[in-house]
């Protein structure tokens, strides 16, 4: 019966030590901000990054309609 204690405790302690170490041991500035807080900016603040055709970071959107006309 000592022995199935014993073993239980052991369990709970390793399920404790997991579940630690998987909460205290992220990021050492923690979580990055969320994309949609306003006050403070995230990765992607800054001067976009030219894209593959070198352009300026321009999106270009297209009419959905004008491919099916074709």
């Amino acid at each position: 019966m000592l022995l199935i204690l014993l073993e239980a405790l052991l369990a709970l302690a390793l399920l404790v030590l997991i579940v630690w170490w998987t909460m205290f041991s992220g990021r050492p500035g923690g979580e990055p901000p969320a994309a949609d807080d306003p006050e403070t900016p995230g990765p992607a603040a800054g001067p976009a990054a030219p894209g593959p055709a070198g352009d300026a970071g321009e999106v270009v959107r297209r009419n959905p309609d004008e491919a099916s006309r074709k």
